[in-house]
């Protein structure tokens, strides 16, 4: 039997940890944060994780790290490997969602695919409109999706309104579209068979 478990999480899957978080058998889960748009500067991600583990590894007997490589070029996993501390599989979050294999069939079938999920459809504007400054300097879209050829939104839930953002996004990006529900079995097996070991 163990103590208590921080999940440090990136933002982008806060809202679904936290939904699994209040499953009965996974009460002894402390969730907590980095903010999501670290993504568009990966080299932040890293510091900004130490930073966490040190503050906080007092306070638990164990530590899970929800993320994946996200671009980082496997500095995640060597200041992991330091502090003998796991995280999820994968190159980033969409492997989790929609399981390895679902992935890397939708992958090899376009490797020109942009992805949503169900966060980033809903802050599509501040991370990617604002965040890659084609709010002001518009004439940079082909520089950044110039090479894409379709986005796949995968949804975690059945929301017909996110349905429509991310149809939305697409548009404006000038991609075709396509949507695959990947729900949170994926994420809550990903999770479950590393941290369910540690339960109360």
């Amino acid at each position: 039997m163990g103590g208590p478990v921080l999940l440090i999480a990136c933002g982008a899957i806060a809202r679904e940890l936290a939904q699994l978080c209040r499953q009965p058998g996974w009460s002894h889960l402390s969730l907590r944060c980095l903010d999501a748009a670290l993504h568009n500067h990966p080299e932040r991600i890293v510091p900004a994780l130490e930073q966490m583990i040190l503050a906080q590894r007092a306070h638990f007997d164990r530590i899970f790290v929800a993320y994946a490589d996200c671009g980082t070029g496997g500095a995640i996993d060597r200041l992991l490997e330091r502090h003998r501390i796991a995280r999820l599989p994968g190159a980033h979050c969409y492997e989790f969602l929609a399981g390895s294999a679902s992935f890397h069939a939708l992958a090899d079938a376009e490797p020109g695919s942009f992805y949503l999920t169900d966060f980033l459809a809903r802050h599509f504007d501040r991370l990617v409109r604002e965040g890659l400054g084609l709010d002001r300097y518009p004439q940079l879209l082909p520089q950044y999706f110039g090479n894409y050829r379709r986005l796949v939104y995968l949804a975690q839930t059945e929301d017909p309104a996110l349905d429509r953002l991310a149809e939305q996004h697409a548009s404006f990006l000038g991609l075709a579209y396509e949507r695959h529900f990947t729900g949170l079995a994926h994420l809550r097996h990903a999770v479950g068979e590393q941290v369910m070991q540690w339960q109360n």
